[in-house]
């Protein structure tokens, strides 16, 4: 790296670095607030008037309700009224976007997919056969072939989760109907389930299909839907739920997290539910009940007593006035700000139940509400590493999501795995997104999409663990797969008795090899990701612009990726950057080379603490 541009990243390094005392900054950037947006207007549920309309308030209103825009979009919502804007984006169509790709990955016979690696060799053992797979009628190995499929199954749906996150990244940058899109991420934190226990990207994908298609329509709905999805009742262990051994889990989860939260029933609340969701299960991607596990007795449950099934459960649950108190304020934490008292949560909930739960309903009023706008919520909102990634996307300009860098791997670095949430309670979000660790990582994220790392390696094209590798280059070394499959110690050197390697070649199985040849089965059928960088073309856009100095392309960058303005210090600090980093303050005269440094100036916005902010 010659001279002048190592003296720009040191720059941008020192000042990235600064951002670790300014956690606090992002605490207090709400002050910021929209021109005109009063004090007087949180918790202020009258709708916003068309004198008060303008570019500021569409932006915000396309960041919260969606991921951002451009500046041409903001344009065509500030031209609207504030009712026909919101109802634009709250009572969208068809988005008409091209279906999941389907890699083809899912074989016959590989359901009921058994839980673990040990319960598939019972069942080869006890059957001679597993998993669409039989057993070998004699020699070494016999079950090799069914522990292979076992870990070629892990592996793929794995692999092909990645893709549907990818396929749903898109769908948030390209879309027309962006709170579908933004709804369907709220559901998903809000109905968390993981990969890692589903283990069925089928699953996950119809659960995520639930949410663009019933996402702001009736709550009641959804949760029944929820309720008897299969990724769901996978997830809370429904399918050890039966009559005269019921399982908490499921109703515990329906009340605690999705409807009514903690200290609104019961523990005898909990265990009568429980009764009435026995023998729901699952038949690969069916819901099923299962009449002769279902508890059919008396159960009283919030006060009601009768032979209470699941529907019926629910639809109680529902007649509690706080259950619209809990969903709608969860929403409005959600889209507006953290901080919500419990006289204006209330007041929510009675919009929600009058509304009948429509999400629709409710999502119009609060964003046509003084409230929305007020000084309180504008730009006190910190982005999730998704929502960072899409705003980023989408101000871009990008008609696709970049496959370098990797956004399952970026987003993960931030904290945010599309299917992978960390409990049944999905993420934190707020203040836990932005340690000073995490803030770094963001701004590595900015670096990322504008200078692509030219030694980017797919992830999912290569195994990263030790093991697999050491594998897959003993067996490239031309050992065989009791040599190759042995722990690392012992082939760097230790000692196996001879007995256990006589053993090792007559046992049923081979642990290590099924890991390593389910990888390669996986590989071979797993459709990879486009690898294409972002397409960028900073020059061209200043230019469009008719920017004439370095003032003016700092001043546009600021407003069209920011919500929230940088102070004045750090403007000029952009400006200076910019100034030294060209040579110029003429933008004519650096026409034919400033691409680089635009995009350095514009990876120093990106890392900013207030870009954090939506």
């Amino acid at each position: 790296m010659h001279g002048q541009a190592k003296r720009n990243w040191t720059v941008i390094l020192s000042a990235i670095a600064m951002m670790n005392a300014a956690v606090p900054a992002i605490a207090v950037a709400q002050q910021v607030g929209i021109p005109g947006g009063e004090i007087a207007w949180q918790d202020n549920l009258e709708p916003i008037s068309a004198v008060d309309w303008n570019y500021d308030t569409a932006a915000h209103l396309i960041e919260r309700a969606g991921f951002g825009g451009t500046p041409e979009q903001i344009d065509a919502l500030a031209s609207m009224s504030p009712s026909a804007a919101v109802r634009s984006l709250v009572y969208f169509g068809n988005a008409d976007l091209p279906p999941f790709d389907h890699s083809g990955i899912h074989d016959p016979g590989l359901e009921p997919f058994p839980p673990s690696r040990p319960a598939t060799t019972d069942i080869a053992k006890a059957t001679g056969e597993a998993l669409g797979v039989k057993v070998k009628p004699e020699g070494n190995r016999r079950l090799q072939p069914v522990v292979n499929k076992f870990f070629y199954w892990l592996r793929a749906s794995r692999l092909e989760t990645n893709r549907v996150a990818y396929w749903w990244a898109n769908r948030m940058v390209t879309t027309n109907t962006p709170l579908q899109e933004k709804m369907a991420l709220f559901w998903h934190g809000h109905y968390a389930v993981n990969e890692s226990k589903v283990r069925d990207y089928r699953k996950l994908l119809d659960e995520l299909e639930l949410f663009h298609e019933m996402g702001t329509g009736s709550f009641r709905d959804l949760m029944v839907a929820v309720a008897q999805d299969p990724a769901m009742l996978s997830f809370l262990d429904a399918g050890v739920n039966v009559k005269g051994a019921s399982n908490e889990n499921f109703a515990r989860e329906i009340m605690e997290l999705f409807t009514m939260g903690v200290g609104n029933y019961s523990e005898t609340d909990i265990r009568e539910a429980a009764r009435a969701f026995t023998g729901w299960n699952y038949t690969d991607l069916d819901f099923v009940i299962n009449e002769s596990l279902h508890d059919n007795g008396q159960k009283t449950f919030l006060g009601h007593t009768g032979n209470l099934d699941g529907i019926e459960v629910i639809d109680l649950i529902m007649e509690q006035p706080v259950t619209a108190e809990y969903i709608a304020g969860k929403i409005y934490r959600f889209f507006v700000r953290e901080e919500l008292s419990a006289q204006y949560r209330a007041e929510l909930g009675n919009v929600f139940r009058d509304a009948d739960y429509d999400v629709a309903s409710l999502l119009e009023v609060i964003f046509m509400s003084k409230d929305f706008y007020s000084t309180a919520s504008v730009g006190s909102q910190i982005k999730s590493p998704v929502q960072l990634a899409i705003t980023t996307y989408r101000k871009l300009g990008l008609d696709s999501v970049p496959g370098v860098p990797d956004f399952n791997q970026a987003t993960g670095a931030l904290s945010q795995s599309l299917f992978r949430p960390p409990t049944v309670a999905g993420w934190a979000g707020g203040r836990s997104w932005v340690t000073p660790g995490l803030l770094l990582e963001r701004g590595n994220f900015a670096r990322d999409v504008l200078f692509p790392d030219i030694n980017f390696i797919p992830p999912d094209r290569v195994n990263r663990s030790r093991e697999i590798r050491s594998v897959a280059d003993r067996i490239r070394e031309g050992q065989d797969i009791t040599s190759a499959t042995q722990p690392s110690a012992l082939a760097e050197g230790g000692i196996m008795a001879e007995s256990n390697m006589l053993a090792d070649r007559d046992e049923d199985f081979n642990t290590r090899y099924g890991s390593f040849r389910g990888w390669q089965m996986a590989l071979e059928r797993v459709k990879p990701i486009p690898r294409h960088t972002a397409r960028i073309n900073l020059s061209e856009m200043v230019v469009e612009q008719g920017l004439l100095n370095t003032s003016e392309v700092v001043d546009y960058f600021i407003a069209r990726f920011m919500r929230v303005k940088p102070g004045p210090d750090s403007r000029l600090m952009l400006v200076k950057f910019l100034d030294d980093d060209l040579g110029t303050s003429d933008i004519r005269a650096a026409q034919s080379y400033m691409e680089d440094s635009l995009r350095l100036v514009l990876h120093l916005i990106m890392s900013q603490p207030e870009y954090q902010l939506g």
